[in-house]
């Protein structure tokens, strides 16, 4: 999965970036599945073991443009998860009192605490995205906030919380034909927003706003991966399969038992 890394400093052109990729695996799609199916039981391991070991701290950023599969991805990577441990948190446009505190007021609060994991279905990061592309501060502003993403990121991490950010990349194709899923299925008609053309129709802008922002802020302590995501199942592969990288690169323990356990017997 390290092919899909974006190293510190390193330039983003998100065009060169196959949406469509699947080189880091060779089976056909039911392969995919059972594969799936071993990440998602590994991944419940891991996850009994971090609620167990009480010291690390996982976060996962999930980014992607409308329709990207944020939701899809929630679901079939963590599904097998113990739900005591996680906590999925989706930050749509702010409130009120949340525009009266500065822009990272609101994330701080749902950071993840030790032996559990957290899930952003979009995050911070819209402080230089969406508000950008739509001008909504003035640029001096939002061309500062880079700066202090990195400075957040680096304190979670310092103070002990892994952190995996995932763009996850469809091409406007892509996304055209899952808008027109929406519309073609009543069923689906509730997720479809008139206000998601509008957004369609600033692709380019967008695409340049993600480039800026995945290469001033992936970092070694918290990495952003560009995971091809046209195909749901290599998408879900990738995520899954670099969250049981990391999880497993913690070398995590059980802690130990309290003595004298051996001469106890249940009557």
């Amino acid at each position: 999965m390290d092919r899909y890394r974006v190293r510190p400093g390193q330039q983003v052109d998100l065009s060169s970036w196959d949406p469509r990729d699947q080189s880091a695996f060779a089976g056909d799609k039911d392969e995919a599945n059972k594969y799936l199916k071993e990440l998602r039981r590994r991944l419940a391991e891991l996850q009994q073991l971090l609620w167990a070991e009480d010291k690390h701290k996982i976060l996962i950023v999930l980014q992607a443009m409308d329709t990207g599969g944020k939701d899809g991805t929630i679901r079939n990577v963590f599904s097998g998860v113990n739900p005591q441990g996680i906590d999925v948190v989706a930050f749509k446009a702010p409130t009120d009192e949340e525009l009266s505190h500065d822009y990272l007021w609101r994330i701080h609060d749902h950071t993840p605490a030790a032996g559990s994991f957290t899930v952003f279905n979009r995050s911070h990061y819209e402080d230089v995205l969406i508000v950008r592309v739509l001008g909504l501060v003035p640029e001096e502003r939002w061309s500062r906030r880079y700066e202090h993403i990195n400075a957040f990121e680096k304190l979670l991490a310092d103070e002990g919380t892994t952190i995996l950010k995932f763009y996850l990349h469809i091409s406007p194709d892509e996304q055209a034909e899952r808008l027109q899923a929406r519309l073609d299925d009543e069923t689906k008609h509730w997720k479809f927003n008139k206000g998601d053309l509008e957004h369609r129709a600033l692709w380019d802008q967008y695409t340049e706003a993600y480039e800026v922002a995945l290469q001033k802020t992936s970092q070694d302590y918290a990495p952003w991966y560009i995971v091809p995501a046209n195909r749901k199942w290599y998408r879900n592969i990738v995520v899954a399969k670099t969250i049981v990288d990391t999880l497993e690169s913690l070398n995590m323990e059980y802690p130990d038992p309290e003595e004298g356990l051996d001469d106890i017997v249940i009557t």
